[in-house]
């Protein structure tokens, strides 16, 4: 009986992907191939970290090789779109970065592809899904121990002002922090309700960066509406002055949720004042960069669904990008979703 081929594995821009590197390696059905990034001194350092795969500069050495079979991107934003299209036209399976895209022209390309080759697998790294805290509250969602769900918020909070007032994010043509961002609680409010957003109202603003290279909005709020009349807010605030943290407040019928500031979390199971909330216990964020690739590859190698589908995928793209064209437009926009 000859023994089944492991999945050869290709990765493309070695900040964060050199944590897709860990965690193809630490899996025993795949093996890491090729590693790619523009930055020659990024490259050799990774590569000295990682010996064995072989080494690029150019990506389409990545996604034109007939010998991978699956492909992480997590090179610039602006790169996304036509390198996971080039990758599934490749016939290869895509764990990307987020976004997935940053314009909708590119997310129906996208679409477009995905349903050209339904067999392959696309995901991507909404870490938060994987916290302990976060599995727990959704399954008491799931339980009804809250009731239902009438209101919910979401703060990105990023407090790391120095990466888009030095880094790529103020070089590249556009970005955005809500694709960079709000993306994360987007998905995890759709992910622990179970509903879509309908509708959202945005606004954005600039101005703690308005002295710097950075020509983008830092902060943008946006209210939302999801498909049972139930509604919500999330912000992305890229210059808060805090340590990058995620607050997040569901609020039901019989039970709330609330994560502050300070890193804890209550249930709130009264009105009642002189009844102290029940502490919540579960870890917090208690996930790194790479758990989410062995339920990927798991998908590949066995069947199934990855933790993130490429629906999903799809499906917060398309509440972020509804946000940026409200932002835009100063108007109500209706989520088009693929």
């Amino acid at each position: 009986m000859t023994e089944k081929r492991k999945l050869r594995a290709g990765v493309i821009g070695l900040g964060v992907g050199e944590k897709h590197i860990e965690g193809y390696t630490a899996d025993p059905r795949c093996e890491v191939v090729r590693i790619c990034d523009f930055d020659e001194a990024k490259l050799t350092d990774v590569a000295g970290r990682h010996p064995g795969p072989e080494t690029t500069l150019r990506p389409e050495d990545v996604l034109n090789d007939p010998e991978i079979d699956v492909v992480s991107i997590a090179s610039y934003d602006n790169d996304h779109r036509d390198q996971v299209v080039a990758a599934l036209e490749a016939g290869k399976h895509v764990f990307v970065e987020k976004p997935l895209c940053l314009f909708e022209e590119e997310l129906e390309d996208i679409a477009a592809v995905l349903k050209a080759h339904p067999n392959l697998k696309l995901s991507s790294n909404l870490i938060l899904r994987k916290s302990p805290r976060f599995v727990a509250l959704r399954d008491r969602i799931l339980n009804a121990e809250l009731g239902d769900i009438y209101y919910v918020e979401g703060d990105y909070n990023y407090g790391r002002l120095h990466k888009i007032t030095e880094g790529w994010r103020g070089d590249i043509p556009f970005y955005s922090v809500v694709h960079g961002g709000s993306i994360h609680l987007i998905d995890l409010l759709q992910w622990l309700t179970g509903k879509r957003v309908t509708e959202v109202t945005a606004m954005g603003a600039k101005m703690a960066t308005r002295d710097t290279r950075y020509r983008f909005d830092d902060t943008v709020a946006a209210l939302m509406r999801f498909q049972d009349g139930s509604i919500g807010k999330v912000t992305a605030n890229f210059p808060c002055v805090f340590p990058h943290f995620h607050n997040l407040s569901i609020y039901g019928t019989q039970a709330s949720f609330v994560q502050s500031h300070n890193g804890g979390a209550s249930f709130y199971q009264t009105r009642d004042p002189e009844v102290p909330p029940r502490p919540v216990e579960e870890a917090y964020p208690g996930a790194a960069k790479g758990d989410m690739l062995a339920r990927f590859i798991s998908s590949i190698a066995e069947g199934g669904d990855p933790e993130v589908t490429a629906q999903d995928v799809m499906d917060a793209m398309a509440v972020s990008l509804a946000i940026e064209t409200s932002n835009r437009l100063g108007k109500t926009v209706e989520v088009r979703y693929h």
